[in-house]
């Protein structure tokens, strides 16, 4: 089913396209996330235009009370949307109500008084390190041309190696291949945000054996990994080579190619490692966003104590 259209007056529209393309060119966010808040916005836009009986301009939107954006969360809740979902719609409405603040066209104190949804507490899933070193060794790799098993073993070599997002190891170039000589990449996350990380020497032997069988000419300024015609590799053909490892090692769902990164960042505090000195290879903004990591060795610690302690 097409997704509906903005459901505003031709004043408002126009700031929402001039507020779409602010969000993905001078703050380049992801595409997701720029097609997110447009969800966001829209969602929004079609809840004020039955509750003030008609399509809304920018007059409208500048007259929007507390009261109105609470009764857009609870139309939003009794839709099944949960705390995140919810969470995330009053981050995108927020984002656009800032943008038209900065043009004088509206006010956003009334946002500020809605409070955000408080979150559930979920924690990252990290995978054991033998299991780990199982995933990114290209001897498990099932029924897979030899070029394409090593292909798939140093991606997932830079996602534990190097605390990559699987976005991030997919946008390196040809001429950006960690080898032999190189031992850091500059890599650019979300936000547009450019980070150092370490690349390990397996990591640095992984892309080497890969370029070595790749039956392609790469190009220095194109894809580092490319598909089985050429192409740019989709992440989607390296989540299903993970979902053939999950089966082959007997592993569960959460072993996925972003676990490896999470495994990264929990076997680097395990060893005793610097809580903002991970924060800067993940490249989080924020110190909280990381101290998540934290809980989950907490965890671990006390699974242990319970399994080992005579009387636990």
């Amino acid at each position: 089913m097409a997704e509906p259209l903005i459901t505003a007056r031709p004043d408002l529209a126009a700031e929402v396209t001039a507020w779409l393309a602010h969000l993905a060119g001078t703050r380049r966010l992801a595409a997701k996330t720029v097609e997110a808040y447009e969800r966001d916005v829209r969602q929004l836009l079609s809840f004020l235009t039955l509750h003030l009986g008609g399509a809304p301009g920018i007059a409208d939107i500048a007259d929007l009370k507390p009261a109105d954006f609470r009764g857009f969360l609870a139309e939003r809740r009794r839709s099944g949307a949960g705390a995140r979902s919810m969470g995330r719609a009053l981050a995108g409405v927020r984002s656009f109500f800032s943008f038209l603040e900065r043009k004088g066209l509206a006010n956003a104190a009334a946002l500020k008084a809605i409070r955000t949804p408080k979150q559930p507490r979920t924690l990252p899933k990290p995978i054991a390190a033998a299991a780990a070193r199982r995933m990114v060794d290209a001897d498990e790799a099932l029924d897979e041309e030899p070029w394409i098993a090593v292909r798939n073993a140093a991606v997932l070599s830079l996602l534990y190696g190097s605390g990559l997002r699987i976005s991030e190891a997919l946008g390196l170039t040809r001429a950006e291949a960690p080898l032999d000589t190189v031992d850091s990449l500059r890599v650019t996350g979300k936000g547009g945000k450019t980070r150092l990380v370490p690349v390990l020497a397996a990591t640095q032997e992984a892309v080497a054996a890969y370029l070595r069988l790749c039956p392609y000419a790469l190009a220095e300024d194109g894809p580092l990994f490319v598909g089985a015609r050429g192409g740019p590799l989709s992440p989607r053909i390296i989540q299903i080579a993970v979902q053939r490892l999950r089966g082959a090692l007997g592993l569960n769902e959460t072993a996925t190619p972003h676990a490896l990164r999470h495994s990264f960042a929990t076997h680097l505090l395990s060893a005793g490692g610097d809580l903002r000195a991970i924060q800067e290879l993940l490249g989080h903004a924020s110190l909280s966003t990381t101290q998540i990591y934290t809980a989950v060795e907490s965890d671990r610690l006390i699974d242990i104590y319970q399994k080992a302690h005579p009387r636990a």
